[in-house]
């Protein structure tokens, strides 16, 4: 386990808060791209003739690439340099965004977004990695990572208003160009802020190329799984076939990594009980924070009529808790207290407010059943990602900071893809029973179905959110080191305590 670096790195960037907010631009222009381009969809889908069984493959194409090489663009800015991979993924980022608002075809568009996928995985694992070796102060990583929580767990909210005034106001393909000058201008940020990290080629070891093939293949495979499962449904032979091969070929992946001299993913990494149980407890957080997304997106426009631009409003609440609980609760206990102190009570609070959203009606008012639960949620999510986000990085190597940045964010990837499709799949299913015998032509009889699903999904994410908790209060044990809120101990790292 490496020490903190605090006692080696006495005299702080005098720029390293210029440096946090270019790296917390580019994190939240990512957060906001998986949910700006889904207001964006039906336009989209109309302009460029893209059939609806098809349509999917906007989402997809993203989220395949993305969560499929995750584990390689985090090596990768291991072994060529952070500095260098994130630059390069925020130009590429700009340059597939570009191209997919000058789409003329439903594959051009395709292509721009799983090319945007992968520049994300470059630039995603960048940024943590480039956050965690920034700011090595334990009271300064604290609010460091207070404000990049506050945006991995609100962002997607804000993306949701923005997708729907670019959509509403202007038109979709703004939903992809907005991202050009944003990622030129934190490119341009990131080469006068960002400390240079280069690693010259005498002093690089050789990429793994078995690791990428089995690690990257079992990540792509589960996630294509889980995105099929939402229209084919779980018991699909396409389905099943590709989450087995992703089981098997990340059984590969670790036995390849038990042997390799240079693993793509070091197995210490994830061995630790605390950055593994960091990775489970915001996997399984997001399997239900996406669910309710998606489910409150359409409970909010179908069932209560709000424009896309009100539902984004709608959900602002919950991104101010957020922000509220990861930079003005965690950020200043994270020094103090237990890690597990702060993360079980997220994510009971998160299961709380899932609570909440099971007694959902049709008649519901959204000040008194939507409102409340945003509210518990985001002060929940915000004691999660803050400190799992930085226990994830905590103690490693520098040269191995990008590997462990990409497990989590593996965790956030995998936990999404299987959080929409489990509760979309849970909330149809419960819909059609519901309406069995009934009237579907009267639209209350079908929003009361719709409504029911909803309520069912909701009991499931309740159950996933328990599970996390559990899970944290087992597994996570690190507790801050004596001195740690000044910075003094070379231990302040991850002194963890039984």
């Amino acid at each position: 386990m490496s020490a903190h670096h605090a006692t080696t790195d006495p005299v702080p960037d005098p720029r390293r808060w210029r440096a946090l907010a270019v790296i917390a631009v580019a994190q939240l222009m990512i957060v906001l791209d998986i949910t700006i381009v889904n207001i964006a969809l039906p336009s989209a889908q109309q302009d460029l003739g893209i059939s609806t069984g098809d349509r999917q493959w906007v989402i997809t194409a993203y989220t395949l690439a993305f969560g499929g090489l995750l584990l390689l663009g985090g090596r990768l800015g291991d072994l060529y340099g952070r500095k260098r991979t994130f630059m390069i993924g925020l130009i590429g980022f700009a340059a597939a965004s570009a191209l997919g608002g000058f789409a003329v075809t439903g594959g051009m568009l395709f292509f721009a977004r799983a090319l945007q996928g992968a520049f994300g995985a470059l630039l995603a694992p960048s940024a943590l990695g480039l956050l965690s070796t920034t700011f090595t102060d334990p009271g300064e990583r604290a609010t460091a990572f207070g404000i990049f929580g506050a945006i991995a767990g609100g962002g997607s909210a804000i993306g949701f208003i923005a997708g729907g005034l670019l959509t509403q106001y202007l038109d979709w393909r703004w939903c992809l160009f907005v991202n050009v000058p944003i990622a030129l201008a934190a490119a341009s940020g990131a080469y006068a802020l960002l400390k240079r990290d280069h690693i010259g080629k005498g002093r690089r070891i050789p990429l793994d190329l078995p690791g990428v093939g089995f690690g990257c293949g079992g990540l792509l495979a589960i996630v294509y799984g889980t995105s099929e499962a939402e229209s084919r449904g779980w018991s699909d032979w396409l389905v099943l076939s590709c989450l087995v091969l992703g089981a098997l070929l990340l059984v590969g992946f670790v036995l390849v990594e038990r042997v390799s001299t240079h693993p793509l993913l070091p197995l210490h990494i994830v061995r630790d009980r605390n950055r593994g149980g960091a990775a489970l407890s915001v996997g399984l957080a997001v399997v239900g924070l996406f669910g309710l997304f998606l489910f409150l997106t359409y409970y909010l426009q179908e069932v209560k009529g709000f424009s896309p631009v009100l539902t984004g409003v709608a959900f602002l609440p919950m991104t101010a808790a957020i922000i509220f609980s990861a930079t003005g609760v965690a950020a200043r206990l994270m020094t103090r207290v237990p890690t597990r102190a702060l993360i079980v009570p997220g994510l009971l609070l998160g299961a709380s407010g899932m609570a909440w959203l099971t007694q959902m009606k049709v008649s519901s008012p959204y000040a008194a059943m939507v409102l409340p639960a945003e509210v518990l949620l985001g002060l929940g999510m915000g004691l999660v990602f803050m400190p799992s986000m930085s226990l994830a990085t905590l103690g490693v190597a520098p040269r191995e900071t990008g590997a462990a940045a990409a497990t989590i964010n593996s965790a956030q990837q995998v936990g999404g893809s299987i959080g929409t499709a489990l509760l979309n799949t849970i909330a149809a299913t419960a819909t059609s029973a519901y309406l069995v015998g009934k009237d579907a032509s009267s639209k209350l009889v079908r929003d009361t179905a719709a409504v029911h699903g909803y309520s069912v999904a909701a009991v499931v994410a309740f159950g996933i959110f328990l599970l996390a908790a559990v899970v944290a209060f087992t597994m996570v044990n690190h507790r801050p080191a004596t001195g740690a809120e000044t910075g003094e101990g070379a231990e302040a790292g991850l002194r963890a305590t039984v």
